[in-house]
């Protein structure tokens, strides 16, 4: 069954030139991780600083063992230190009504 990941960061500008880079590496170890099926980033219009990625994949388990990857723990970690606080998680799964 498939799953939809929302995650959540607040980032500031000053900021946005040492995470791109980071966020792209993530997105590339996502998208050759089995069991992946797409991701779709947006900002937020009410606070520029807000940014939401969506991501879906075929299981939760497929996301979670990507997770748990020790390369992507790292990348992960060190955006939440540049952004001074943690990433959110939301897991969806799809419903059949």
């Amino acid at each position: 069954m498939n799953a939809k990941i929302i995650s959540r960061r607040n980032f500031r500008i000053d900021k946005k030139d040492k995470l791109i880079p980071l966020l792209k590496k993530l997105r590339k170890s996502a998208e050759g991780q089995k069991g992946f099926v797409s991701r779709s980033t947006y900002s937020s219009l009410n606070d520029p600083g807000e940014y939401l990625v969506i991501s879906e994949w075929e299981t939760v388990d497929h996301w979670a063992k990507w997770m748990n990857k020790k390369s992507t723990k790292n990348i992960q970690q060190t955006i939440d230190s540049l952004i001074g606080e943690k990433t959110f998680f939301d897991v969806y799964k799809q419903e059949d009504f």
